[in-house]
């Protein structure tokens, strides 16, 4: 699925807004000459002192630091691949998944998308820092791939802008179920009811789940030749993000 800003359109701004937006600049201005003249025929004010009364100084020791346990950023911060859903037992590795080591750089990532260039572009803007992934292919015809894409934050909240881009092309589908992921707030899981249908290829149905959390966004998808349960793409999802 693609993962680009969905289009932008510009609010309507109707006549009443314009005249209230020039009132407000008149006002401002009209004010401050007003201000001058009257200031201008007062005694000056006498400033009062530079100084401060002492503070008084906080007694005791300080607080404790977070124990790795309670401090989310060691999480994050180390070796995010641990943080993934671990591949069940009896399911195999995914043969076409992308990554080396369960890494995935830049460019492997805006690889995946509809538009590499352009999500390249994006991403790169967007402070991206690295995204770590697994994947697997269950009983019959089941595949599941979930990533963990983490950004720098150094100007925007670029994980929940990530997230909800994902959210806005998987509302885009048609015929498609929709739940709210336990626990998040704003997660989104999703369930395409319409296949993907190729001439000489088994039709594939598929389910994804957005989400984030600091400066991690969340994806998963799931592909399978038969319909696929809300409760399989809302386990994965939810489990994932408890592991955040």
């Amino acid at each position: 699925m693609p993962f680009e800003p969905g289009p932008v359109r510009p609010r309507r701004r109707g006549r009443t807004a314009l005249l209230i937006a020039g009132a407000a600049v008149l006002g401002v201005v009209a004010g401050t000459c007003a201000g001058y003249l009257v200031q201008a025929d007062r005694e000056p004010t006498r400033l009062g002192p530079l100084s401060q009364p002492n503070l008084a100084r906080a007694k005791g020791e300080g607080p404790e630091p977070l124990s790795a346990a309670r401090d989310r950023r060691v999480k994050t911060d180390g070796d995010l691949r641990r943080l993934l859903l671990k591949k069940p037992s009896g399911a195999k590795d995914d043969d076409w998944l992308t990554g080396s080591d369960g890494w995935m750089d830049l460019a492997e990532y805006a690889d995946t998308h509809e538009k590499p260039k352009v999500a390249f572009g994006y991403l790169g803007g967007g402070e991206f820092r690295r995204a770590a992934v697994t994947g697997w292919e269950g009983g019959g015809k089941s595949i599941v791939k979930a990533r963990l894409v983490q950004f720098r934050q150094e100007e925007t909240l670029a994980a929940a802008e990530s997230a909800e881009s994902g959210n806005y092309w998987a509302e885009d589908a048609d015929s498609t179920d929709s739940w709210v992921i336990p626990g998040t707030g704003d997660g989104m899981a999703y369930v395409h009811n319409v296949p993907d249908t190729k001439a000489g290829y088994l039709p594939i149905y598929s389910a994804e789940a957005h989400a984030w959390r600091g400066d991690i966004a969340m994806e998963i998808w799931v592909y399978d030749a038969k319909p696929i349960p809300k409760k399989t793409i809302l386990d994965l999802a939810t489990r994932q993000m408890e592991r955040l």
